[in-house]
């Protein structure tokens, strides 16, 4: 797991200044700098540095309902991370739109692959499932795409797999999505998605874990990005 520790801003703000499709909130570049309001945080948390199973050239889990990915993580004596704290992990202490910067760009993530429309039925035929999800799996191996790392070193944070959190005001549920996945989706740090329950499963959704950081010593920096 990695360290994430600094100051995080609890409502950000970016421009931007060229769409790709404003009605799907697919922005090709923002205009820096962001806006920050609200009281500014100090957080400090570890979070896995790759989607689970947290391994590099492992594909990452997917038709995982949130319910699972918790047990997943207790399991491993971690816990679901916080909408939050996945957003601060993402965007870093300089409150990117994007884990790599304030520019879209499909060649750095796993993101804006072109959609191939599942076929709902399969999924309600266990012998079919496989077949199914194999013909629109478009993942990529954790960590194969090495510029999409965020500020703090986590990998595949937008794109590849859309990410369980703890979707910490539970309006309307307490599952949200974060990060997007390989599709022509926002696949930005910010938006979370709260549309489905905690049972729900599907082939493009996974998960990573978070847990408590061990206490800083008296006297120590606070980094702006950790060792990867």
């Amino acid at each position: 797991m990695l360290l994430v520790e600094g100051t995080w801003c609890p409502y950000v703000g970016h421009r931007c200044v060229k769409w790709l499709s404003e009605k799907a909130d697919r922005c090709e570049r923002y205009a820096p700098p962001p806006i920050c309001e609200g009281r500014l945080q100090l957080r400090r948390f570890c979070i896995d540095r790759y989607e689970y199973p947290n391994l590099a050239g492992v594909l990452p889990a997917v038709m995982v309902s949130w319910e699972d990915a918790a047990a997943a993580c207790r399991a491993e004596h971690k816990r679901l991370c916080t909408a939050s704290e996945w957003t601060f992990a993402c965007e870093g202490t300089e409150r990117l739109p994007y884990p790599y910067g304030y520019t879209r760009d499909s060649s750095a993530c796993n993101i804006d692959r072109r959609y191939r429309l599942p076929d709902l039925a399969a999924f309600d035929e266990p012998r079919k499932v496989a077949a199914e999800l194999a013909r629109i799996d478009q993942r990529v191996p954790s960590g194969s795409m090495a510029r999409c790392v965020s500020p703090f070193g986590v990998h595949d944070m937008t794109g590849n797999v859309d990410e369980w959190v703890v979707n910490e005001s539970r309006d309307p549920v307490v599952s949200g999505l974060k990060g997007g996945y390989f599709g022509p989706v926002r696949a930005r740090c910010r938006p979370m998605t709260v549309d489905h329950n905690q049972w729900f499963r599907f082939y493009q959704v996974g998960f990573r874990c978070c847990a408590a950081a061990a206490p800083a010593e008296k006297g120590d920096a606070v980094p702006s990005r950790t060792t990867r």
